[in-house]
C-alpha cells in the first residue's frame, strides 16, 4: 500500500477512534414518558410501564434510534408530566420524551429530532354552535388544558384561564359532558384519546399553533451521543422507518 494512503488510513482510524471515545464506557441514559397516546402508551392506560411494555409511535422510535446508536438505556413511563420534567432538567444523564421544543425551553436542554407534529387545536363537541377566528375568542368559554403541558402554558399565556385536567384524557369526558365548551390538545393526540374514551363527534373549531415533538436530554448528556442519536434518527427517517411506524399507529 502506497505510503500516502497508509497514512490516510491511519488518521482515518484514530479519527473514528477519537470520536468514540467521546462517549464514556457503559454510558446509559435514563428515558422518562409520559401517557401521551399515540406516542407514548402504558398497556391499559396505565401510569406506570417499563421498558418493551411502553408502546406508541415516538417510543417505537426512540428504542430504535438508541439501538442504532448504540447507546444503552432505561425507559420507564410515569406520571404526572411536571415531576418526569423537573426530574431530565435538574438530573444529568436523564432524558424525556416526547416534548415540544419551545424558544423558552431552548436551552435547558439538549435535542434530537423531531420525532413527529403535534398540531394545536380547539375541538368542541360535533352539535356545538362555537365558531371561533382567534385564540382570543376562546376566553368567552370554559376551555379544558392538561396541566403542566406546553399548550396549557400557551393559553395562560395568552390570557386564558383553562381548567386544568392532570390526564389530558379527562378534557374529552369533559368536553363531552358539557362540562367544558372546548378542549385546547394536539392533534393526532386529542383524536387518539378520544377514541380510547370511547369517545367520538368532536370537530376543530381552530388550530392556533405547530409544534414540533423532541427527545430533550439533560444537558450533560456529552454532545457524541445526542450526536450519535440524531445521526440515528437521520437515517431512519431517510429509509422510510418513521413513515411506517407512524402507518401502524394512525
Amino acid at each position: 500500500m502506497p505510503r500516502r494512503m497508509l497514512i490516510g488510513l491511519i488518521g482515518a482510524l484514530l479519527f473514528i477512534s477519537a470520536a468514540h471515545a467521546e462517549i464514556p464506557a457503559n454510558y446509559k441514559v435514563d428515558l422518562l414518558t409520559e401517557n401521551f397516546p399515540p406516542y407514548n402508551m402504558a398497556p391499559n392506560g396505565k401510569n406506570f410501564a417499563q421498558g418493551d411494555a411502553v408502546s406508541g409511535i415516538a417510543a417505537d422510535i426512540v428504542r430504535e434510534m438508541f439501538r442504532r446508536a448504540g447507546v444503552d438505556y432505561t425507559l420507564t413511563l410515569r406520571f404526572p408530566w411536571e415531576r418526569l420534567y423537573a426530574t431530565a432538567l435538574e438530573t444529568p444523564d436523564y432524558g424525556l420524551f416526547v416534548m415540544a421544543r419551545l424558544p423558552e425551553r431552548e436551552a435547558s436542554f439538549k435535542w434530537v429530532g423531531p420525532i413527529g407534529p403535534d398540531d394545536w387545536v380547539l375541538l368542541a363537541r360535533g352539535d356545538s354552535r362555537i365558531s371561533l377566528n382567534s385564540l382570543a375568542q376562546a376566553k368567552a368559554f370554559n376551555v379544558g388544558a392538561y396541566k403542566g403541558d406546553a399548550i396549557a402554558e400557551h393559553l395562560l399565556k395568552q390570557g386564558l384561564e383553562p381548567m386544568l385536567a392532570l390526564r389530558d384524557q379527562e378534557n374529552a369526558t369533559k368536553l363531552a359532558a358539557g362540562e367544558i365548551d372546548l378542549w385546547a390538545t394536539g392533534d393526532p393526540a386529542g383524536r387518539y384519546l378520544a377514541r380510547q374514551q370511547h369517545v367520538t363527534g368532536f370537530k376543530t373549531v381552530l388550530s392556533f399553533n405547530r409544534a414540533e415533538l423532541f427527545l430533550a436530554l439533560n444537558r450533560e448528556v456529552p454532545d457524541a451521543v445526542v450526536g450519535q442519536l440524531q445521526k440515528a434518527l437521520d437515517e431512519m427517517r431517510a429509509e422510510g422507518f418513521v413513515d411506517a411506524v407512524n402507518q401502524r399507529y394512525l
